[in-house]
């Protein structure tokens, strides 16, 4: 291989181009600034769909906090001292019943033919 001819100082500035161009897509795919020609930085501009998702970002993140709050409150009252379900289910197993609730178990049945 000539190390010294044309072809591989063009293979090199094709890497080297290729390089910074693909350097420059991921940058611009995950929104940093860009790098330009001489090394400085280029911003990117926010379009109107870009201002449209944050708008929508940060509401979605409002209403992710206020649903956190209420969960608080929601685990708050569960486990509060006062609010005890189980007691309440033993309560309910241990009130007497009128005689005359529901219907018996021992009901025979009339055969017909």
């Amino acid at each position: 291989m000539d190390w010294g001819g044309p072809a591989f100082v063009i293979a090199i500035i094709a890497v080297s181009t290729g390089g910074w161009l693909i350097n420059n897509w991921i940058r611009a795919k995950h929104g940093y600034s860009l790098e330009n020609e001489w090394g400085g930085m280029t911003e990117p501009t926010d379009s109107a769909e870009t201002k449209r998702l944050r708008e929508e970002n940060r509401a979605l993140h409002d209403k992710l906090d206020a649903m956190q709050d209420r969960m608080i409150v929601l685990e708050k009252i569960v486990t509060d001292r006062g609010y005890s379900l189980r007691e309440e289910i033993e309560a309910l197993r241990e009130r007497p019943r009128p005689d005359d609730a529901g219907v018996p178990l021992n009901v025979q049945r009339e055969e017909r033919f």
